[in-house]
């Protein structure tokens, strides 16, 4: 989940520079997609993860025509601030939409896939085994589109200096639009993958993406090739603290190893620098 979702925080940042703080809603329309697929129209869980991805897609995309793209083309003042300003009035709709016609009730299902993997001593719920997986077959097909196809390319080349790509014929505002749909895609598909595990809620999209900026804040903003293993350590730190402190100490572990980063090494661990 946290690699999903930071992949997608951290694309949008490197090559829109917008610090996304609505990515985490997305999340929430591939939960609710996938819970209204399987208990409303009876999809198996594999269409309905399909599903909450398409939905995703789509939505960024829209959003991203009606919200990001206008602005860029009026904007005159600070681009990040007045898009965090967006991105943040885009949060506050979509929570108050999801209360006001969803209601706040926790809306799950038991399992999207029965049975348990035994691994030595421990058991793994077959559900979080294939949300993994998921997960890891993403990030592989999503690096492989970035790295293998033209337009993945053009993505990669906006993101590097956008005056450049545009000298070469990349067509900025598509690559824009298909970049916002794609991470809120990834986004979506995390909460789809999790249904069963993490049940859909109007705001269940502000802990992911706290988790989100802390991976790309421990990595570095715009750093893409370290976001997986970002992921991993926010993780693993988060379960150490639950481990050890216990569940109401998780935020707060993670939050004092972010403090710590920014002090001794303000561009992330992997030292690339923000771009501004």
């Amino acid at each position: 989940m946290y690699v999903l979702i930071a992949l997608g925080l951290t694309l949008v940042y490197g090559v829109m520079r917008i610090p996304n703080f609505a990515h985490g809603e997305y999340y929430l329309f591939g939960a609710y997609t996938t819970y209204f697929s399987i208990s409303i129209l009876n999809l198996p869980a594999p269409l309905a993860i399909l599903a909450a991805a398409v939905v995703g897609l789509v939505f960024g995309a829209l959003i991203e025509k009606v919200t990001f793209g206008p602005l860029r083309k009026r904007n005159k003042g600070d681009w990040v601030m007045n898009t965090f300003l967006v991105a943040a009035g885009i949060q506050l709709i979509i929570q108050n939409s999801a209360l006001y016609f969803l209601g706040a009730e926790f809306r799950g299902v038991q399992a999207l896939w029965q049975g348990n993997i035994k691994i030595g001593v421990y058991n793994i719920t077959v559900d979080r085994a294939v949300a993994f997986g998921i997960a890891m077959m993403a990030v592989l097909v999503f690096w492989i589109f970035l790295k293998r196809t033209r337009t993945g390319n053009a993505i990669l080349s906006v993101a590097e200096h956008e005056t450049g790509a545009m000298l070469m014929g990349v067509q900025i505002d598509k690559i824009h639009t298909l970049t916002y749909a794609l991470s809120c895609m990834l986004a979506a598909l995390a909460g789809g993958a999790l249904i069963s595990i993490t049940p859909a809620y109007p705001t269940m999209g502000l802990q992911p993406l706290y988790a989100a900026w802390f991976v790309v804040i421990l990595v570095g903003l715009g750093n893409l090739q370290a976001v997986l293993a970002g992921g991993f350590i926010v993780g693993l730190v988060e379960v150490a603290a639950t481990y050890w402190l216990g569940a109401a100490w998780q935020n707060a572990v993670s939050l004092s190893v972010i403090v710590l980063v920014l002090i001794f090494k303000p561009s992330g661990l992997f030292g690339r620098k923000a771009k501004v």
